[in-house]
């Protein structure tokens, strides 16, 4: 079957009052109408025409349902149950594995009988239809869009912005944009009463999910994660640099960043005037995890309707996972931001036909290049969009249809990427040296085959999410699942109900949903020279999208499951309920007490050093005469000052400089480790009379020493 008109159920065929409102509308209309009478191939075009204008005016979200049984699913009941003591039997440390396994195949046989017998369904698919589209371009904006893209390409050779290609860029964007895009008119519905009030409910209670997202992206943001460590030292220098008009498209310190988290991290502390410090940081990836939240929604909608995309928004929301790739204060959050926009227009362009939706999905894989390494493997998911589609719906027409689709998208990527890719072209080797050390052996050699290297990875990348995130522990509780018990426990199942249903009708839609989790899970798998770094959340965070979604919908038909009666309806949301309180609880835990302690004991106490650096300078006006001896795995010697509001000073003084401080006049303050006697007896040498002091850290085993030089 394919879309190449529109499915149409009775009540969807063209009707004489159909008719009559398509011929009436306007004159033109009205002629092509009396035209047709004797010209068949008009007479056939005029069809087409009505027959898209009647799809068109179709409410969205109207797709037949599976049919429910109208006893009480218990099937359905045991599976869930299954799965969740069976996610619950792997949570460390006591884990369970033997149980875990044979809970797992238990609840997999019920879900499957609980399936042939109409209990438990996925939602079904939204339907497809045919936006109109009448292959026109404003030509002129579209010519004035490429030439202005090539003077921005040709002026972005120096690798920074400035207001002339930075302005040509831009213009190209907007006039390709105008060029392009369709004037699409609103269908205007009549909506009831009653139908007005379901929606404010649903409002309020997308609203109130939507706060408790905020809080969990929110709450105690300047604690946790307590301390940075050297790549936030970086960042800030990066933010520094252009504070001192360094406009630069690619960040070349610290082997390479992308811009977007520079900028937006200077307008985050310009707004909320937290300078250029650590909070910064972490409050600008907070916020752009939080951007990420309405797309989750609207994809999982797009997949299974309103509830659907509110279950997966919830879960999305307070996930352990996408919390701490959030707050870290690094670009991690980064790679779903523009993954879940790009995923959702990619598939509701398909599905509807709509040109205006590839413009977008090109418009966030060109934003996405400038964000974060990893997303440089969507334009492979792109790719393999466009080929599950076309396998699906193969028609000549739908084939050369979906071609040009994609050369749409690609154009818009590629000029919205136009600053990075003239960098990339120029710097080659600058550009991609960080993704070839950990997929080549040109920092470490491969371990063993690169194949095999890589089906290990991937097999250790697809049991993360139900059993091991990793041993990462600036961004992960390592050794535990990067989710939680619930939606650990609804993913097994929604995998398994995508399987049975993709092999059932065949939808090209199933099928993209779960290789997209392979191909982005693939920035953490393709780290082959260096495997212990597989799997990592930052790397993969481009899959929570796609993985939410599955749980989401996997409750969906949970809950649909249990009928729509007052009295089941109060026991479905009453379990649902239950169910996101029980995640709520475990990923307030994981997030604001594991995860915090285990970041605590493994970062340095920097702020500590801040704190006595702004004491020293409070009390004698100076920092000039302060310094941090750098020791091999201790404190990056930048950090004390970012805390200081110091933030492009190194404190570091290297033992064959000790004897420069002694020209240095006035009070002078030294710290160092606790344990370096070297530098101890070397330092109490040059100043017998100084005043040695153990600073008692509130970080177990953290303390540090300072000596005190008075004149």
């Amino acid at each position: 079957m394919t879309d190449e008109t529109p499915q149409q159920t009775p009540e969807q065929e063209p009707s004489v009052l159909d008719l009559y409102k398509s011929v009436t509308k306007d004159w033109r209309s009205f002629f092509n109408f009396i035209q047709s009478m004797w010209d068949a191939r008009r007479r056939a075009e005029l069809d087409r025409e009505l027959a898209l204008e009647v799809a068109q005016a179709m409410p969205e979200g109207l797709p037949e349902e599976p049919v429910r049984v109208d006893y009480f699913p218990w099937r359905s009941t045991l599976a869930l149950f299954l799965a969740l003591v069976a996610q619950a039997a792997l949570e460390p440390p006591n884990r369970q594995v033997s149980i875990a396994l044979a809970l797992y195949v238990l609840a997999a046989g019920f879900a499957l009988w609980a399936y042939v017998k109409n209990e438990w369904h996925l939602p079904a698919l939204p339907l497809h239809r045919h936006t109109p589209d009448d292959l026109t371009t404003r030509l002129v904006p579209f010519i004035f869009s490429i030439i202005f893209a090539l003077i921005a390409f040709w002026d972005f050779g120096d690798g920074v912005f400035t207001l002339f290609n930075l302005g040509f860029w831009l213009l190209a964007i907007v006039l390709f944009f105008l060029g392009l895009w369709l004037r699409i008119p609103k269908v205007v519905q009549d909506v009831t009463p009653e139908t007005r009030r379901k929606k404010i409910i649903f409002g309020v209670l997308v609203a109130a999910a939507f706060g408790v997202a905020l809080f969990f992206r929110l709450y105690r943001i300047d604690a946790v994660p307590a301390e940075p460590f050297s790549d936030h030292a970086e960042k800030i220098l990066d933010v520094y640099d252009i504070t001192q008009g360094q406009y630069k498209v690619f960040f070349t310190r610290n082997t390479g960043r992308e811009a977007i988290q520079m900028y937006w991290t200077l307008f985050t502390a310009l707004i909320f005037r937290t300078g250029l410090s650590f909070l910064s940081l972490k409050l600008g990836t907070a916020l752009i995890g939080i951007l990420t939240i309405p797309y989750v929604y609207l994809l999982g909608k797009e997949y299974g309707g309103a509830r659907a995309g509110l279950f997966a928004l919830f879960l999305f929301g307070i996930g352990y996972w996408t919390n701490l790739i959030s707050r870290i204060g690094l670009r991690f959050p980064l790679y779903p931001v523009f993954v879940a926009p790009l995923f959702f227009y990619l598939v509701r362009g398909l599905r509807t036909r709509n040109r205006n939706d590839f413009l977008l999905a090109g418009l966030f894989l060109g934003l996405g290049l400038h964000g974060y390494s990893p997303f440089r493997i969507v334009p492979l998911l792109v790719i393999a969009a466009f080929i599950i589609y076309v396998l699906h719906m193969w028609t000549k027409e739908s084939a050369v249809q979906s071609l040009w689709w994609l050369v749409i998208l690609v154009i818009v990527s590629l000029i919205v990427f136009i600053p990075l890719l003239r960098f990339w072209l120029g710097n080659p080797d600058i550009f991609g040296y960080r993704a070839l050390t950990r997929l080549t052996s040109a920092e470490a050699a491969l371990p063993a085959p690169a194949w095999q290297v890589f089906l290990s990875n991937m097999y250790k990348a697809l049991l993360m999410f139900n059993w091991d995130n990793g041993s990462i522990w600036v961004h992960s509780v390592p050794g535990r699942p990067a989710l939680d018990v619930v939606t650990g426990a609804l993913f097994v199942i929604g995998i398994l109900l995508l399987v049975v249903r993709y092999v059932r009708q065949r939808d090209w839609r199933d099928l993209f949903l779960l290789v997209s989790i392979p191909i982005l899970l693939l920035p953490s798998v393709l780290s082959l020279a260096f495997p212990g770094e597989n799997p990592s959340l930052n790397r993969t965070g481009g899959a929570a999208v796609a993985v939410f979604v599955v749980s989401g919908l996997a409750l969906d038909g949970f809950v649909s499951s249990l009928g729509g009666d007052k009295k089941r309806t109060i026991i479905a949301y009453g379990l649902t309920g239950l169910l996101f309180a029980a995640s709520a609880y475990q990923n307030y835990g994981l997030v604001f007490h594991k995860f915090d302690e285990s970041f605590k004991a493994g970062a340095w106490n920097t702020s500590e050093m801040g704190a006595l650096i702004s004491d020293f300078r409070n009390e004698h006006g100076t920092t000039d005469s302060v310094w941090i001896v750098p020791f091999p795995h201790w404190v990056d010697t930048r950090l004390p000052g970012v805390w200081a509001g110091i933030p492009n000073r190194d404190f570091a003084l290297w033992p064959e400089d000790f004897a420069k401080t002694i020209a240095v006049r006035g009070p002078k303050m030294i710290m160092y480790r606790a344990d370096d006697l070297p530098t101890e007896n070397a330092l109490k040498q040059l100043y017998p009379n100084g005043t040695y002091i153990r600073y008692t850290s509130k970080y177990p085993g953290k303390d540090f020493m300072v000596l005190m030089i008075e004149k």
